[in-house]
């Protein structure tokens, strides 16, 4: 199933240092429609939007926990468990954050879930929370869904954030992965990395209808600065210039700059004040070349042309004014998935993972109606 985008414009404002209010409700409605009956989705998925956004989280009964399956890598993880008779199971990757499962708004959302009788696993994707994607963060969510899916005896569901967005889909499409799948959503996800990070590396959008310019967001290219930091700065530099630009992106100025003024060579001055004074010009100089080296590894790393093999129903939820992944690449995916249950909905309510404005009534509606397709 197919939805096409609201006709409306796009509000360019930054990501970061916002509440995703909007992000966690529209991720209740696609949490609702698998976890509730018909004849209660709705107002349930209704209610939990209206308290998402509300202090006081209930309290489950949480356990953190080692998950390791077979010859698996060992990652730590959080189950919440309802208070209430188990209706539903889901794993929650979170996005490019340095708090992990410990992300203040993603233990509010998994505790809403579990009030409501789902039991949520949140895996630690220790790359991502360090700003890098890699193969191994969709091996912890397969991981994480096999974990789950044993313990819950049945399929569960499967959503990410950002980035885990795109790692979700690619690990969906193994079937070994698929087969204990209810649904696997991605929310702000990428389909296809290369395109990404060309967005984040030029401003133009790669769109079904042609390359477009739109600024991206700043903190994403300081975010491929710092994956890509061995290639960029001096050997001798390279440990110091990796905590510098780590205190940088968790906006810690201070201990940034006292840890760039240690450099040795000035070719890593250059770059930390390229950083610091946004020269997103000079930075493109350096990182273009390294990214076209990589084009094999990113295209692992994309469930664009994989979309086809995931066995069960997609769920692609984007911001339309998102600047770290643009919602063309939730457009891109819908597009593949043709006539495979799926819906693709670009909403004006939010932007990555962070609300862009008051919602109107009519804006909550229009969520309400587009996710009552889902049942």
């Amino acid at each position: 199933m197919t939805s096409r985008p609201p006709k409306t414009a796009v509000s360019p404002t930054g990501t970061r240092g916002r509440t995703f209010v909007s992000l966690a409700w529209a991720l209740a409605f696609i949490a609702g429609a698998v976890a509730f009956g018909p004849a209660r989705r709705t107002v349930a998925a209704t209610t939990l939007l209206r308290e998402l956004g509300a202090k006081g989280a209930p309290e489950p009964r949480v356990e953190t926990t080692d998950v390791v399956l077979g010859d698996a890598v060992r990652f730590p993880a959080r189950l919440y468990f309802p208070s209430l008779p188990i209706r539903r199971c889901a794993v929650i990757g979170h996005g490019v954050h340095y708090k992990g499962i410990d992300e203040p708004r993603l233990v509010n959302f998994a505790k809403r879930l579990a009030a409501r009788g789902v039991l949520v696993l949140t895996p630690e994707l220790a790359d991502l929370a360090d700003y890098r994607v890699t193969q191994e963060g969709a091996e912890v969510l397969s991981t994480a869904v096999r974990d789950l899916s044993s313990r819950c005896g049945g399929p569960v569901g499967l959503i990410g954030f950002s980035f885990a967005g795109g790692l979700s889909l690619l690990a969906a499409s193994d079937p070994a992965v698929g087969s204990r799948l209810m649904y696997v959503a991605s929310v702000g996800g990428y389909d296809d990395l290369s395109r990404e990070l060309s967005f984040l590396l030029t401003d133009r959008v790669t769109t079904p209808r042609g390359v477009v310019p739109r600024r991206a967001h700043e903190y994403g290219l300081v975010v491929l600065v710092y994956e890509h930091l061995a290639a960029l700065v001096p050997k001798e530099d390279l440990p110091l210039m990796e905590r510098a630009v780590h205190a940088w992106l968790m906006e810690d100025r201070r201990t940034a700059w006292a840890l760039a003024s240690r450099r040795h060579t000035a070719a890593t001055e250059r770059l930390f004040i390229d950083i610091a004074t946004g020269r997103r010009d000079r930075i493109r100089e350096g990182l273009g070349p390294v990214l076209e080296g990589e084009r094999d590894a990113e295209r692992a790393l994309s469930p664009a042309g994989r979309l086809g093999l995931i066995p069960v129903p997609v769920y692609l939820l984007h911001g339309e004014g998102d600047s770290v992944i643009p919602p063309e690449e939730t457009l891109w995916a819908g597009a593949e998935l043709g006539e495979h249950p799926h819906i693709a909905l670009v909403s004006p309510l939010i932007e990555h993972v962070a609300i862009s404005g008051a919602p109107t009534l009519s804006d909550q509606w229009a969520l309400v109606r587009f996710m009552s397709r889902l049942l």
